[in-house]
């Protein structure tokens, strides 16, 4: 699903678009590594036909069939072979492969551990970790948010202390919306077995999303002092962001799967995309950028 996808391609815009910022990146060099961030975020993240999405289904598939959401899951229902599937998860690999094999050395290996170590390991933190998320998505840069720090290194071959916040706040947010969409599952995840975030938090489930919204809220702010951001970045990416979490906050039911399901979207077509505005207007204004 797009939604997967766009959880995974965020942390790299915005990454980009402060670090294209800072160095006066031309707005041609700016698109291009954009789209090669999106590019990467399809072909990468689990909840979308891609490398993450397949071999999640392939380790995950005794105990998808027993969850009503993901009982019809390709390589669950027997429609998709796990031979066929382990095909078309190499097919991805060498795609993936194929996109930072230009790169300089630092996103390459980045890159390299993304793919193989630390997403690798996701589907069987769920046996025994009740925050899987926090084996897949935390520092520095682990799969998910990788991609927060790929972009610094990509631009200028490191990676500033912004960078490092950013991805620390990234994955505060990945707990947030991962706990969201854990909610969906949880009655079928404690028959199953299945340890989760949603699980453990119980009824203090609100109080923690309140915890982890406000660390990523800080963790935007830190980086717009540390990068000397105007004031577009906060009027637009922390307030209208941060307005926008306590939107989801208040109105969703953890209880109802349709009510986690359209705030997990909600993250994914509209938070995601408020903090990127705000950055990206502030880009356009500083210097004649779309003169390069």
């Amino acid at each position: 699903m797009l939604s997967g996808n766009m959880m995974v391609f965020w942390p790299y815009a915005w990454g980009l678009t402060f670090a294209a910022r800072a160095t006066g990146l031309g707005f041609t060099d700016f698109a291009s590594f954009m789209l090669i961030g999106f590019v990467g975020a399809c072909l990468s993240h689990r909840n979308f036909p891609g490398t993450g999405c397949v071999w999640n289904d392939i380790v995950d598939r005794k105990f998808d069939k027993q969850v009503e959401r993901t009982k019809r899951r390709p390589v669950a229902s027997g429609a998709v072979s796990v031979e066929g599937a382990v095909i078309f998860l190499l097919v991805h690999i060498v795609s993936l492969l194929s996109i930072i094999w230009t790169a300089n050395p630092l996103p390459w290996n980045i890159g390299i551990v993304t793919i193989f170590p630390l997403a690798g390991i996701y589907p069987f933190c769920k046996r025994f970790v009740p925050y899987p998320q926090v084996t897949n998505e935390s520092l520095p840069g682990v799969a998910i948010n990788t991609g927060s720090t790929m972009a610094w290194a990509l631009v200028t071959g490191e990676i500033p202390k912004s960078a490092i916040i950013l991805a620390a706040g990234a994955w505060m947010w990945t707990m947030w919306y991962d706990t969201i969409y854990a909610s969906q599952d949880k009655q079928d995840d404690v028959k199953a077995g299945v340890k989760s975030s949603a699980v453990s938090f119980a009824a203090k489930i609100k109080a923690y999303l309140f915890f982890f919204g406000s660390s990523l809220m800080a963790a935007l702010v830190s980086c717009g002092i540390l990068n000397n951001q105007s004031i577009l970045f906060y009027a637009i990416s922390v307030v209208g962001g941060a307005l926008h979490l306590a939107w989801q906050l208040y109105t969703i039911d953890v209880d109802s799967p349709k009510s986690c399901w359209k705030a997990f979207r909600a993250n994914a077509f509209v938070f995601g995309g408020i903090v990127e505005a705000g950055l990206f207007l502030d880009y356009l204004t500083k210097g004649n950028i779309l003169a390069y």
